[in-house]
């Protein structure tokens, strides 16, 4: 099993952009994902073809389960 912790952002046109961390800590909460991504936004460090990031939209873990075919 595999997880990603899945940062959803908001640009300058409303549009979202995701940030995928592969596996993060079992116990990493809402309000630490959410300080990172302000901490981000303030930053200014990334570009995108729609302008800033300027919003958090969502956070949320994708947890994957891989099983080999028999």
């Amino acid at each position: 099993m595999s997880k990603v912790l899945e940062l959803v952002f908001k640009d300058a046109k409303g549009k979202t952009k995701t940030f995928n961390i592969n596996d993060p800590r079992d116990n990493v909460t809402k309000a630490e994902a959410e300080t990172a991504m302000k901490s981000i936004i303030t930053a200014n460090v990334f570009n995108t073809t729609n302008g800033d990031l300027t919003d958090i939209s969502e956070t949320r873990v994708r947890t994957t389960v891989v099983e080999p075919l028999a």
